[in-house]
């Protein structure tokens, strides 16, 4: 799940070939895109402002698709490393691709050019999602038999984590999801087997629980996309039936425990 503009994106599971768009304003749904090929597992979706498009991953099809949105919905697509999962736009408007088959992490042009090939060191099991901070550095989350969200360098070591041993301890996590980044560098992780939301600092030495008032909890919090433009934080589920898109307005940052 992603935004852009006036446009919400949807991606669901075991659903093939197709990105649903809903209105921001009304939450309706307005159309379909298109996407041949694109397969039942699509982990990752994200849109870039700059190049007006957006990112699909391909789990089984070991590829990423690119929707071009002046318009035309073109699709192109392009290999990267073994199951990518979690994808996001760095500052400079380039794609990252975290891949959990070969514990990789890539970064493309727009096009598909790859411009970096960073191995993840070896107790980075089964990553998620990665974020480039502006320093460089990449937080990771991953899940096997260390559940942690990680600072990595650029050489693909871990600098600093959060978590360890699978638990939902104050400082443990359960298979973390995706991330969001606010304005001053707070990151919230989709911390999804134990159905929350949780605040780190961005020394990953503190966290807390972000409440969210939503009818029967928080089933399987599994994708997240902050709206810095909107305020508007989407909380995509993976649990409970359907699963459903959770949308918190007014979120200028990630301070408040309670939303």
């Amino acid at each position: 799940m992603t935004s852009l503009c006036d446009g919400v994106f949807v991606v669901r599971k075991f659903t093939q070939q197709k990105i649903e768009v809903y209105d921001a304003n009304t939450f309706t749904l307005q159309r379909h895109i298109a996407v041949p090929g694109l397969g039942h597992y699509s982990y990752g979706l994200v849109a870039c402002p700059y190049n007006n498009c957006l990112y699909a991953s391909d789990f089984g099809n070991i590829s990423v698709h690119r929707v071009e949105l002046s318009g035309s919905d073109a699709v192109m697509k392009w290999s990267v490393a073994r199951r990518p999962a979690g994808l996001s736009v760095n500052s400079e408007h380039n794609l990252i691709v975290l891949s959990g088959g070969d514990r990789k992490l890539q970064i493309f042009t727009t096009h598909g050019t790859l411009l970096d090939d960073i191995q993840l060191q070896t107790d980075i099991a089964y990553p998620h999602h990665a974020v480039q901070l502006p320093t460089g550095e990449f937080l990771v989350s991953h899940a096997d038999s260390l559940h942690r969200v990680c600072l990595v360098g650029v050489d693909g070591a871990v600098v600093r984590s959060y978590g360890g041993q699978e638990g939902c301890g104050p400082t443990q996590l359960s298979y973390p999801g995706d991330m969001a980044v606010d304005g001053e560098g707070r990151v919230l992780v989709a911390d999804w087997y134990n159905n929350r939301l949780l605040v780190m600092d961005q020394s990953l030495s503190s966290a807390h629980e972000m409440s969210i008032s939503v009818d029967g909890g928080l089933k399987g919090p599994y994708s997240l996309w902050y709206d810095q433009s909107r305020s508007r934080l989407y909380i995509g589920e993976w649990d409970g039936g359907a699963g459903r898109v959770i949308v918190i307005g007014n979120l200028k940052d990630f301070t408040l425990s309670r939303v």
